[in-house]
């Protein structure tokens, strides 16, 4: 049985909430790597008025098996009532890349 991959995305308010995520999700094993994008802008609807905002992306490199813990782990440190939290999965990839990922996650003693 092949691993899957995905990627994720999650939008953060400023750069200490998404630096503080990234090393969590990393030191959690959760995610491989995670690279913050800053200088985002986005446009949205919340409460019924048209939003815009500066943000930070992430973007979040991890086995697909572990989104569900994931996806948890964000929304109980995510500083918004309604963290973006989007998986995409990884159609293809280099082999000693994804073997990188999974040797994260899962460390040899």
């Amino acid at each position: 049985m092949s691993t899957e991959y995905c990627l994720v995305l999650c939008t953060c308010p400023d750069a200490d909430s998404a630096g503080a995520l990234a090393e969590a999700l990393v030191e959690a094993r959760l995610a491989a790597c995670v690279n913050l994008l800053p200088g985002l802008v986005s446009v949205y609807t919340w409460e019924g008025k048209t939003e815009r905002a500066s943000e930070h992306l992430l973007l979040i490199k991890t086995e697909a098996a572990l989104y569900p813990a994931l996806e948890t782990f964000i929304q109980s440190r995510h500083p918004y009532d309604v963290p973006e939290i989007v998986a995409l999965p990884v159609a293809r990839g280099s082999a000693p890349y994804l073997h990188w990922i999974s040797a994260c996650l899962h460390p040899q003693p």
